[in-house]
């Protein structure tokens, strides 16, 4: 990185940004409270509020939502008849899934080949990390140029809607010309990118019965209806041969205009088995930004260990789909619903539920804010030129936001790029990044205020 005072000041802030991530990575601010304490949450909450108020922000709270989760809010006064900045990041993060399976503990940020592992590391506690970085920075060259508000929501991972349904409560609050929304990623690290798209996602919980309890299946099978067979066939039609989504009245022919992902490239990524066939057709692009795609996230039923030789009575399943740009998420819930309960075979009584859902999101890249982000990078990451991507990913919040604020310019950046693996066993961020991508927010807000 080139040098200059900014680029300086956050590379001697570094240590310190290790620590902090270190104090913020320990709590397990898991928003499922059925499978971790609420205290770890709201620790995490009391965290961002306390970081916030050490850095001069005003009207400081931690905000109760309704979905039973809190989120953090803060401002930061800029010069009379400045621009006003949202800063948006989250503290809640996934599961570790299994933590035996993590080469470190998972809620210790370890520091492993030039990377530092934990979960919420990249996503979203580094987004975290990453502002008060870029803010630190400007404060100690000359003073930040603009207005700045903070939230950091506390349950973007469940997508339960808390800090959507606060915000169109309290418009006033959020309201900005910019909204930076930092839990985007470079689409390879070293390559600044931002995003300009997201799908959104419906979360629909399916249970089929057939029996009124288990049966021996040498007395019974044969002829008694397995509710877990037949919950297999539903979720099979769901895909077809391919691998590519089917749901019943739901468009999948769309394409992706821009950065293309090398296929070979994306098997490194996603780390596919040799020999495995990556699914679907057309781009990878194509089919991970552009198009709906279907995910069975978890099966009620027996576990292989302590089975027994029975007809099963009740399964239950709960599947997600990603929906581009241009598609309603509840109407693709109604679909992805309507065709569950017409795929159940053998009469069997099925039920569905929507537990969750998110807008899919397109953003301006016409607008001023876009160039003033494209001069920070090319300052931040010397020699390269800033990109768009989409994401395949979903921000529930940045449709809520354009729907409030529709003259907002929205942008999306951050830490999550694919080394990251978040969301999975040992995630993790890469210290260069957080530093590169600190310096071109600080000189965002510094370009844009001058613009």
């Amino acid at each position: 990185m080139s040098s200059n005072p900014v680029a300086e000041t956050v590379a001697a802030l570094l240590p310190r940004a290790q620590a902090e991530l270190a104090e913020l990575v320990a709590f397990k601010s898991v928003a499922d409270f059925a499978q971790f304490p609420k205290s770890e949450s709201e620790g995490a909450a009391n965290w961002v509020a306390d970081a916030l108020r050490a850095e001069d922000f005003v009207d400081v709270a931690v905000l109760d939502t309704p979905d039973g989760t809190q989120s953090v809010y803060g401002c930061l006064p800029g010069p009379e008849g400045a621009r006003t900045v949202l800063l948006y990041a989250h503290y809640d993060v996934q599961p570790p899934l299994d933590e035996a399976a993590w080469t470190t503990p998972p809620f210790e940020l370890t520091e492993r080949d030039g990377r530092w592992y934990g979960r919420g590391a990249a996503d979203c506690k580094g987004g975290v990390i990453m502002h008060l970085l870029a803010l630190r920075a400007l404060k100690a060259n000359g003073g930040v140029p603009v207005h700045v508000k903070v939230i950091a929501e506390g349950s973007e991972e469940m997508g339960t809607g808390g800090l959507e349904r606060y915000a169109e409560q309290h418009p006033e609050l959020l309201e900005a010309d910019t909204i930076v929304i930092g839990d985007a990623g470079n689409f390879r690290v070293g390559l600044p990118t931002v995003t300009t798209t997201l799908r959104g996602m419906t979360l629909v919980r399916v249970q089929i019965d057939t029996l009124q309890g288990n049966l021996h299946s040498g007395q019974f099978g044969g002829a008694a209806p397995d509710a877990l067979a037949a919950l297999i066939r539903v979720l099979d039609s769901l895909r077809a041969a391919d691998g590519s989504t089917t749901v019943d009245g739901l468009a999948p022919e769309t394409g992706w205009e821009g950065l293309e992902y090398d296929e070979g490239q994306f098997r490194k990524d996603a780390k596919v088995l040799d020999g495995v066939e990556l699914i679907g057709d057309g781009s990878v692009a194509d089919r991970i930004w552009a198009r709906p795609a279907v995910t069975v996230l978890g099966i009620d039923c027996p576990p292989v260990v302590g089975a027994t030789p029975s007809v099963q009575a009740s399964a239950r399943a709960l599947v997600s789909l990603r929906v581009p740009p241009g598609v309603d998420a509840a109407e693709a819930s109604k679909l992805l619903q309507a065709h569950l309960e017409a795929h159940t075979p053998w009469g069997a009584r099925v039920s569905t539920e929507p537990v969750g859902q998110g807008q899919p999101f397109r953003a301006d890249t016409s607008s001023p804010a876009y160039q003033a982000m494209a001069d920070a990078m090319a300052v931040a990451y010397p020699g390269e030129t800033m990109q768009y991507a989409g994401q395949g990913g979903s921000i529930p919040l940045c449709n809520t936001l354009a729907g409030l604020y529709p003259q907002a310019e929205i942008l999306l950046i951050g830490l999550s790029e694919p080394e990251a693996q978040i969301h999975a066993v040992d995630e993790s961020v890469s210290p260069e990044e957080l530093e590169r991508l600190s310096v071109a927010e600080a000189l965002f807000l510094r370009n844009y205020a001058a613009g």
